[in-house]
């Protein structure tokens, strides 16, 4: 019993870690679930704090999985594991049921379940979070609160210090299919031989004041007598759908142009801003600059935008921008870059820079080669990245030998005595 115990909480403990570390590397995007959540609802006004409910989410789960992982404040973790997973298990219950989101968000955009599919997965950690939980005064090892205390406070620190920097600049770690390297042609390519959707089609038809209902097989397309009132689809099975799906660039002068945009082989520029009403007033001068070099450089620039036609010709005539902007789906748009606005760097349809407005690069550091800037850039993040590990492992290191001394100390004295 003891063995199973142990394994229960090391294993809801790595899913609250995990949980909590995707969501923190991209606070926005649980941003945008939380206030997808709220409308689906009729919540609306909720909105405005989808983004301090985001960071507090995330860091909830980390430092509630991190302290069960270790077996710190076991009473008050325990409880929370237990409250948290009798909250979501019903609530992902009904998700399923009515579908208002098509994914719940529960690990961000690393791991995309499906609601029935997360209902099951919270059935199963709510079983050995009972588990844990009622096995919670029999595991009498301990160590010093205060140890404990510095486990929780750096998680927290970690956690809170993560959303931040992901929220001013990009997330440290991207894990939609629009990251940099990704082609995204590539991305909206649907494989040979892949399941495709699979509908039921009824058709109502009417005789003698009678409306009968008939499907593919019986309907009566040959019989004159049978007036067609109506017909409708119901979706049987859902087939593949492409990492990319619903993308696409147009205006309502030149049409569709996304062929274009995506085969172009000249290096090109998106500005992405799913909202230009919204766009801050930071970036604006920004936004200048680069569409100037954009243009002495012969560089193609153009703005992707979810606002109206008539948003978009004020915005560009009172900024006096010398692009055009074209309208893509919002959820696109958010998915592609979490800043407002943001940058891409094209080459054929592939990524290779992407940036926040905080980090938009200068026009004088453009003055090379385009790819080599952005392979530099790219680099530079990977080796944050290195140093943000190596500190986390190390802090990590120091507080378990810490805890590990402690513990070999009064395993010690209790020998002496």
């Amino acid at each position: 019993m003891r063995a199973l115990q142990f394994i229960s909480r090391l294993l809801v403990g790595f899913v609250f870690i995990f949980s909590g570390f995707v969501k923190a590397v991209d606070p926005m995007g649980s941003t945008f679930k939380f206030s997808d959540y709220f409308v689906a609802f009729g919540m609306d006004s909720f909105k405005e704090i989808a983004f301090p409910l985001a960071i507090l989410l995330s860091t909830v789960e980390f430092v509630v999985g991190l302290a069960l992982f270790f077996n710190a404040r076991k009473a008050f973790t325990s409880w929370m594991a237990l409250l948290f997973m009798l909250f979501f298990t019903p609530l992902t219950l009904v998700l399923a049921i009515t579908n208002p989101v098509t994914d719940c968000g529960c690990f961000g955009d690393a791991l995309v379940l499906s609601n029935w599919e997360t209902f099951g997965k919270n059935l199963i950690i709510l079983g050995l979070t009972l588990i844990v939980f009622f096995g919670r005064k029999k595991d009498t090892k301990t160590y010093p609160v205060w140890e404990q205390n510095l486990l929780i406070g750096f998680a927290t620190v970690f956690t809170v210090w993560i959303s931040v920097y992901s929220y001013h600049h990009l997330p440290i770690i991207d894990f939609r299919p629009y990251h940099i390297g990704a082609n995204i042609s590539d991305g909206m390519i649907i494989p040979e031989g892949a399941p495709a959707d699979e509908y039921r089609s009824l058709f109502k038809y009417e005789k003698g004041g009678v409306v009968k209902e008939f499907d593919e097989t019986n309907y009566p397309w040959q019989d004159t007598t049978w007036k067609f009132v109506d017909s409708e689809q119901t979706l049987l099975k859902e087939g593949y759908t492409p990492p990319i799906h619903d993308f696409s660039i147009s205006n309502h002068m030149e049409g569709d142009i996304t062929s274009q945009v995506l085969s172009d082989e000249r290096y090109s520029f998106l500005l992405v801003s799913k909202e230009l009403s919204k766009i801050d007033e930071s970036a604006l001068s920004k936004i200048k600059d680069l569409a100037m070099y954009a243009l002495e450089n012969d560089i193609p620039l153009i703005g992707l935008t979810a606002s109206a036609q008539s948003e978009m010709n004020e915005f560009k005539n009172d900024n006096e921008l010398p692009f055009d902007f074209y309208n893509t789906d919002e959820i696109q748009l958010k998915t592609i870059v979490r800043s407002n606005p943001g940058l891409l760097l094209l080459h054929k349809g592939t990524i290779l820079g992407k940036w926040h407005f905080n980090d938009f690069p200068k026009a004088d550091e453009l003055k090379g080669n385009l790819a080599a800037y952005s392979i530099t850039k790219h680099q530079k993040l990977n080796i944050k990245l290195v140093f943000i590990s190596i500190t986390s492992t190390l802090l990590l290191l120091i507080c378990l030998f810490i805890l590990l001394s402690s513990g070999k100390a009064r395993v010690k004295n209790r020998l002496q005595l």
